[in-house]
């Protein structure tokens, strides 16, 4: 791969912001220099800001390019590209794809069994060289299931499983501790009536009551087994949160209250929240607004969540609500990186991955004009 240099760049650096130009060669950073200077041959980048890739650790995008209307199945290897395509364009250079593992097949068919062909889908497009940036997988584990054990143990270690979160959507606690928030949810996406509302959440109490512990104990074994990052989510107690440290939990996906962030802190975890929370000024379920845990210094990670485009705002919202631009950056780029284990990038420093994004400014918003992964521009 040639060299590449880019040039007359506000570089956004671990320590702080710089004038200056980044030389790639071989799909690493070789090197950093101070300056405004435009070598021979190299990319002016005018000014622009130049900044590590964002990492995404937890999107559900997938799923809208796959299902982009209720029960309408769309060619999965035309909606991976698509979802890659669309994750390079807003300056996504990492992520881990979002994959419910754990169904419901008695009591409600809506909660089918797609993970483990997806998967390998996601997987043979990314041998073949077909996708832009680097995928990996991020198995939701659904306590509130008939098949959790049984789908987890149909991925291998050689699966570029990067994390395993425990989820628990039983009505009445964490996420939806407001049934009425819940009520909201499940009958605006699925159009249920009054009647199916009441037999869902009757069904999730039982299939928590019946299964939840054993499944509990199988997620987190299994995430020892596959090598991967275990997570919690949705922790709203202090309680939840001992409970996560014990199982060696390094990473809680938006924790709901300000004391379950808190006692996350305490236990050394990260703390990581929605994008589109902070965006919007508050969390749809009614949970604690992201906004509120960054002023109280609880907030190490930024997810896009369903809207990737949210990521790279909402680094420059904390950017702008810490004044301090390379902060704001760092919970989507070095902290997720540090958080999963990629210890080969999220940072514009030499010898690693030269994943990077050229980005301008429209009024406030920031703008992807280029996108890098591994030295090569993708977007």
């Amino acid at each position: 791969m040639p060299e590449t240099i880019l040039a007359n760049a506000t570089l956004i650096l671990p320590d702080g912001k710089m004038r200056g130009a980044v030389t790639v060669e071989g799909g690493r950073i070789v090197e950093i220099a101070e300056g405004g200077a435009v070598p021979r041959g190299a990319v002016d980048l005018g000014g622009d800001i130049l900044a590590p890739g964002l990492i995404e650790l937890h999107t559900d995008n997938l799923e809208r390019h796959i299902e982009p209307r209720p029960k309408v199945d769309w060619p999965h290897t035309a909606a991976i590209l698509a979802h890659d395509a669309e994750l390079a364009g807003v300056g996504i250079t990492t992520v881990f794809d979002a994959l419910r593992v754990g169904s419901i097949q008695k009591r409600d068919t809506s909660y089918r069994r797609y993970a483990r062909p997806l998967a390998s889908e996601i997987l043979d497009l990314r041998a073949r060289g077909a996708l832009r940036i680097s995928h990996f997988l991020h198995l939701r584990a659904e306590v509130c299931s008939e098949t959790l054990a049984e789908e987890l143990a149909e991925f291998t270690p050689g699966d570029s499983v990067g994390i395993v979160s425990l989820m628990d959507h039983t009505p009445g606690q964490r996420q939806f501790r407001d049934v009425e928030k819940l009520r909201a949810y499940v009958q605006g996406k699925r159009g249920y009536s009054e009647a199916d509302f009441q037999d869902h959440i009757a069904n999730l109490r039982a299939l928590r009551d019946e299964y939840g512990d054993m499944h509990e104990a199988a997620a987190v074994a299994e995430a020892a087994r596959l090598g991967a990052v275990l997570a919690s989510h949705d922790d709203t107690t202090e309680d939840h949160v001992t409970t996560s440290a014990a199982y060696g939990i390094r990473l809680a996906e938006f924790p709901t209250t300000e004391e379950a962030a808190s006692a996350c802190h305490r236990a050394g975890i990260a703390v990581m929240m929605g994008a589109p929370n902070l965006i919007r000024g508050g969390s749809h379920s009614g949970n604690v607004a992201a906004e509120d845990l960054a002023r109280m210094g609880l907030l190490d990670i930024v997810s896009s969540d369903y809207v990737p485009a949210a990521l790279l705002m909402a680094a420059f919202r904390l950017g702008a609500l810490w004044d301090d631009l390379p902060r704001g950056i760092a919970t989507v780029t070095a902290a997720p990186a540090a958080a999963s284990g990629l210890h080969d990038r999220g940072r514009i420093a030499e010898g690693l991955r030269a994943d990077l994004i050229r980005i301008a400014l429209a009024g406030e918003t920031p703008v992807v004009r280029a996108t890098w992964v591994a030295g090569q521009r993708v977007a």
